[in-house]
């Protein structure tokens, strides 16, 4: 890290990057593991459960996976993703892993420094991202084994320091502690500058060299400052041919756009609740704190809410058996805790007879308007409207990526560019095989950007990014 802060960071370089990653989560990691030189083949003894992938497989034995046509070997492929390369990748590191089973990967992993693209990784944390930002005890959605990345799997890397995984699900302090253990193990660290903010990324067409051969493709320009040990802040400003996106898309919390909302006790991260115990602000004898939302973050507060018998009032647009609502898509068995506030949200709303004490749910209310004496406003779904008095109101209702570094925002990269871009509903246009921008050569984007938006699945976004690039290093001229 050192070599990059004084070589690079300090000053404007001229000499540009063949590669720069802004974002240092999974998706980030996994990528500078892949450009690093380390390469995947298949086991030469592998006998992989999906008979047409096998087939596929043996077709070409002794060549690099990054070296096949991920096209071809992911087609007919299935699953709980619409990536193909996510579905490829995900098959070949947990063969079996949909269907219970615990079937090693097929593939093993030789590194070959020659085949290394030069990096550097940006973010704003220590590597892994947002995962240093997660109260540590929460426990991660995915099971402990699907966060990992290749070639170190969790469950090996937890018995090492000697935890346990809770009902075979790791805590978020844990998998933030593992990816950047993994980043040392790896040898990656040289790659990656922490405290790095990017302000600017701007690009322009090709040009034509002295003798009038036109360079292979834009220049992108990557500006920004480095937090540096003093809290000084020191700009820097790079080039490269490619950029990746990488920044996930926990950037910006959503908000409800309502009267009141920017008052000083609305929050938007659970971090706001745990502040406001140890204040004293609220408490089992306060008034209750109002939670908004349906999704699994808006779980987190209340479990860690009622853990600490502080009276909760959560309210929420949708029916309770609403099939979209995610406690509906959750197996009971993986996800008791989940499944318990789903029941608490059905049995215990405002509309049951007997609400239950310190927790009452608004099924179908609508937040439309906070006051000054921290009375809240809502709307039932026949229009009338019901005043509760809250202590504190969390809103976690999803979040936006902020791309304010690129021009526009990044609104012309996505699939719809006249609508917000949005992980769920409108991710950056990219090429399916290659994960670079439909929009703007050399600019790619993984992650929850391009629509990937479980760590199991965004290392094949990675993998895609890889292969696209040591083929563009291969086509350069000696």
């Amino acid at each position: 890290m050192s070599t990059w802060r004084k070589g690079h960071l300090g000053t404007s370089s001229s000499e540009p990057l063949t590669v720069i990653v802004i974002g240092n989560g999974p998706s980030g990691i996994c990528l500078s593991y892949l450009l690093s030189g380390y390469t995947p083949y298949v086991k030469a003894d592998a006998v992989h459960p999906h008979p047409l992938l096998h087939r596929k497989l043996t077709e070409a034995p002794g060549v690099s996976i990054l070296d096949q046509d991920l096209d071809y070997l992911s087609e007919g492929l299935e699953g709980r993703c619409q990536s193909p390369v996510a579905l490829l990748f995900d098959a070949l590191l947990r063969p079996d892993t949909d269907f219970g089973g615990t079937m090693e990967s097929v593939l093993t992993w030789k590194h070959q420094k020659e085949r290394a693209i030069p990096h550097v990784v940006l973010g704003r944390n220590l590597p892994g991202g947002a995962w240093h930002s997660i109260e540590g005890s929460m426990v991660t959605l995915s099971q402990g084994q699907w966060m990992g990345l290749p070639d170190l799997q969790v469950k090996e890397w937890v018995c090492r320091k000697r935890r346990g995984l809770r009902n075979s699900r790791a805590t978020a302090g844990d998998i933030a502690h593992y990816y950047r253990d993994y980043v040392t193990k790896k040898g990656l660290g040289h790659n990656f500058v922490s405290g790095a903010v990017v302000t600017a990324v701007e690009w322009g067409t090709p040009e034509s060299s002295g003798s009038g051969v036109r360079d292979p493709g834009p220049l992108f320009q990557v500006s920004g400052f480095l937090t540096t040990e003093d809290q000084s802040q020191q700009p820097f400003s790079l080039c490269a041919r490619n950029v990746v996106l990488a920044t996930g898309t926990s950037d910006s919390p959503a908000r409800l756009g309502i009267p009141g909302e920017a008052l000083p006790f609305v929050h938007y991260e659970l971090s706001a609740l745990e502040a406001a115990m140890r204040a004293g602000t609220v408490s089992p004898a306060s008034d209750s704190v109002l939670i908004v939302g349906a999704g699994l973050s808006a779980a987190d507060a209340v479990l860690y809410a009622r853990h600490y018998n502080i009276p909760v009032i959560h309210a929420f647009r949708r029916p309770v058996d609403d099939p979209g609502l995610v406690f509906n898509q959750l197996p009971k068995m993986l996800y008791p805790e989940y499944h318990k506030v789903h029941q608490m949200m059905r049995e215990r709303s405002i509309l049951s007879p007997s609400p239950y004490e310190g927790y009452r749910s608004l099924p179908e209310h609508q937040l439309v308007l906070l006051k000054e004496d921290r009375q809240a406003v809502f709307q039932d779904s026949q229009g009338l409207q019901k005043v509760f008095g809250v202590a504190l109101v969390l809103v976690l209702i999803g979040s936006h990526p902020d791309l304010s570094f690129l021009p526009g925002a990044g609104a012309n990269l996505a699939m719809d560019p006249d609508q917000p871009l949005s992980a769920k509903r409108n991710p950056i246009d990219v090429d399916p095989f290659t994960y670079q921008s439909a929009r703007q050569e050399g600019l790619y984007a993984v992650g929850p950007l391009a629509g990937d938006n479980f760590v199991r699945f965004v290392q094949g976004g990675a993998l895609a990014v890889a292969s696209s690039l040591l083929r563009k290093e291969a086509r350069k001229p000696p």
